[in-house]
């Protein structure tokens, strides 16, 4: 690739032909993986209009224009404009400036023959890209090596240039002078982000290159296992044979990328011939008529037979042998689950992201309430030692986290909405162009919406959560705006139950070993008649009480968060300032008007290189060991960030940190105030912020702001200018996304 050395661009914007794999059978298919951009005709340039149009000096090119020696139409011997260079130097308000003095939006210039749309996406600048567009600049238009704008924007994995080109109405397909596609780039240069989106529009798994190669060969080129198993999982033919009879098995054996292909295949349910791995066990054909419903419902009740198992063998056997045997069962039920997650879908093959832990906690419920209702209560309620106040206490509490946690784990916890179509995704993305705010931390490139302030994409439920706390393995749903406070009263009223279930069984046991034995191996005399008179009821609290643990902390986490209105999120990894607080400071520092285009920062910082995008929070989601997972999972790594004050990136937090807080009285009075009810389900996104009735499925600026902001739209509106507020459109577009 060829750069100047003065810190400016060089011309080009696209990459080196495409070189099939041979059909020798042997060699290795091959792309280019540099761009090949034009020289640069040295340090200093060869007049003074291009050095203008680089740098972005307007003054200085008006000047040149009043004195009519040049204009905007100037092209050089190699048929550059100064649009070319101030499109790939990003200079946007001197792109505007050329192209209201009548440049020409679409001459080909350069080595590769390129248009400046070509130069601008060659370097992701989608700001200009958008300006370009909107001016005219044709994007089917391809340069000397057969490339249009969107095969060059995919070389570099820049999903928001994919995105945004794919609204302009572009063929998802396009091939180019070699046949491939889209999507058989970005397969190619390991781009699974890009091969998502594009599989998400609807590019084919089946097309074919003029060598006969698909997107599956390509991916195997690379051996990124993440795009491979994308294009397996959205139909890909796995015996799909090039010209020369290649099949992508054969393709993976010639590049040594079998492992990745032979992983992609197991994660989709395929052993490594390619074939769909079919279970012999009874109740198979269940599992294949709807694996992702089998497989849930599998691993929700199946816990329930590990801790009746392990709790019975425990308490009807001498612990010398309860514990061994104990440890068998546990492992072989283990077991069992682990061969029935083999066959589950792609996206729930860890146990962590199936209803496991979820089952385990109903399953401890289940058994403690049937084991109070036919042992404890008959004992603890009748006779001379009475507790119907416990009783009564215990099967409210019961009840309240019986209905609060099933509330959690059906109830939506704020998904934001999806748009209604293409046509109005195209109109949100055109209004954060025209605020300077397509980004990462303002647009979810997986929902295709905007996002609203403090929501977070969770990747296990594959959508935006308005107000999003944490995803809950014990619930096994994301914990949000909606049911943040019926997650709270379950922690609430399981503490509670816990406590009351542990006196009741100190009661009942207390009672039943009047006259039990006192013989034992290990136990002192008096635990002795305890265990013989009955063990089952002891082990059974013992285990209910070592809930408490996790709970504990989460309760003292959730009571501090509360407190200073923060969401564990942003209790973790911190509030997007970017985001959020500069948002909500601007309502009362700033009247919320567009950047000056003269002051835009360089673009391409709201994109990482590999294509992938989040919503501004930078952290990582390494697994690192199982200690660590089971940090996560009992909450100590939020309780300890909580605890010492210090969010991951070691800064001190505080209120007057928190563009959020409004005071711990207020805070807690939005919180548990809110008018939405207890015991039922409230209208989306709907909540209290600073008395103030707010929706976080769609608040994108503070209330204050937010109202500055409609009244302007409407202004813009009564005028007839849309520039800056959502477009009217149609609403019967399908969305393929």
């Amino acid at each position: 690739m060829s750069h100047s050395h003065d810190g400016s661009s060089a011309p080009g914007g696209s990459s080196a032909p495409a070189q099939p794999p041979t059909k020798s059978g042997t060699a290795t298919p091959k792309l280019n993986n540099e761009m090949e951009l034009g020289d640069l005709p040295g340090d200093a340039p060869q007049n003074d209009i291009m050095q203008m149009a680089r740098i972005g000096d307007i003054p200085g090119m008006e000047k040149l224009f009043e004195s009519a020696d040049y204009d905007a139409t100037y092209t050089d011997e190699e048929g550059i404009t100064p649009l070319h260079w101030a499109a790939i130097n990003n200079q946007y308000a001197m792109c505007k400036f050329l192209i209201d003095h009548g440049a020409e939006i679409n001459k080909k210039g350069g080595e590769s023959i390129a248009t400046p749309l070509q130069w601008a996406a060659q370097r992701c600048h989608y700001y200009t890209v958008h300006l370009l567009l909107q001016h005219g600049a044709d994007p089917l238009i391809t340069d000397s090596q057969g490339y249009n704008t969107l095969h060059i924007s995919t070389f570099n994995g820049n999903v928001f240039l994919i995105t945004l080109l794919l609204h302009q109405g572009i063929p998802v397909d396009v091939e180019d002078a070699f046949g491939h596609t889209g999507l058989m780039w970005s397969a190619y240069k390991g781009f699974p982000a890009c091969v998502d989106v594009f599989l998400r529009w609807g590019a084919s798994v089946h097309a074919k290159d003029e060598q006969g190669f698909t997107a599956l060969h390509w991916a195997l080129v690379k051996g990124s296992a993440g795009c491979i198993q994308k294009i397996i999982e959205y139909g890909a033919d796995r015996f799909a044979k090039t010209t020369t009879g290649k099949t992508p098995s054969i393709t993976a054996q010639e590049l040594n990328t079998s492992r990745a292909w032979h992983k992609a295949l197991n994660e989709c349910g395929y052993d490594e011939d390619g074939n769909p791995i079919v279970p012999s066990w009874p109740g198979a054909s269940y599992l294949l008529k709807d694996r992702r419903g089998f497989v849930t419902k599998f691993f929700f009740l199946w816990p329930f037979v590990l801790v009746f198992g392990c709790l019975s063998i425990l308490a009807g056997m001498p612990v010398y042998a309860g514990i061994p045997i104990a440890a068998v069962v546990g492992y072989s039920i283990q077991w069992v689950a682990q061969q029935v997650l083999t066959y589950a879908p792609p996206d729930m093959r860890q146990l962590q992201k199936t209803p496991w832990m979820t089952g385990i906690f109903a399953g401890s419920l289940f058994w403690v309430g049937v084991h109070w209702l036919f042992t404890i209560f008959p004992h603890t309620a009748f006779g001379e030692n009475s507790t119907w106040l416990l009783n009564f206490v215990f099967i409210a509490a019961l009840s309240l986290t019986t209905w609060f946690y099933i509330r959690c784990m059906v109830d939506d916890p704020g998904f934001v909405p999806k748009m209604n179509g293409i046509a109005e995704q195209k109109a949100v993305i055109d209004e954060l162009i025209a605020l300077w705010k397509f980004d990462e931390s303002n647009f979810c490139v997986t929902c295709m919406i905007r996002t609203p302030l403090r929501s977070k994409h969770c990747r296990r439920c594959q959508r935006c959560v308005a107000k999003h706390d944490h995803h809950c393995p014990w619930v096994y749903n994301c914990v949000g705006i909606n049911n943040h406070r019926h997650f709270f009263l379950y922690l609430i009223n399981l503490t509670v139950g816990i406590i009351t279930f542990d006196f009741l069984t100190w009661n009942y046991i207390t009672e039943v070993s009047a006259n039990a034995s006192d013989e034992c191996n290990i136990l002192a005399p008096s635990l002795c008649k305890a265990v013989n008179a009955d063990a089952y009821s002891i082990l059974l609290a013992i285990w209910a009480t070592l809930q408490l643990t996790w709970v504990s902390m989460l309760l003292f986490v959730q009571f501090l968060q509360v407190s200073r209105a923060m969401t564990t999120y942003e209790n973790m990894f911190g509030i997007d300032s970017h985001h959020s607080a500069a948002s909500l400071t601007s309502a009362f520092t700033s009247t919320g008007a567009p950047l000056d285009p003269s002051q835009l920062p360089p673009s391409g910082s709201a994109a990482r290189p590999d294509g992938g995008h989040g919503h501004g929070h930078k952290h990582g989601h390494g697994h690192g060991g199982w200690l660590k997972q089971w940090g996560r999972l009992l909450g100590v790594d939020a309780f300890i960030a909580t605890a010492t004050d210090k969010n991951k990136g070691g800064k001190k937090k505080g209120p007057k940190k928190n563009p959020y807080s409004k005071g711990c009285l207020t805070n807690c009075k939005d919180f548990w105030c809110d008018p939405a009810p207890m015991f039922g389900k409230r209208e989306n996104g709907t909540a209290v912020l600073g008395g103030v009735p707010v929706n976080y499925s769609d608040m994108y600026e503070s209330p204050s702001l937010m109202e500055v902001t409609r009244g302007r739209a409407s202004t813009r509106r009564a005028r007839g200018d849309g520039n800056g507020s959502y477009e009217a459109v149609p609403r019967g577009d399908d969305d393929n996304v």
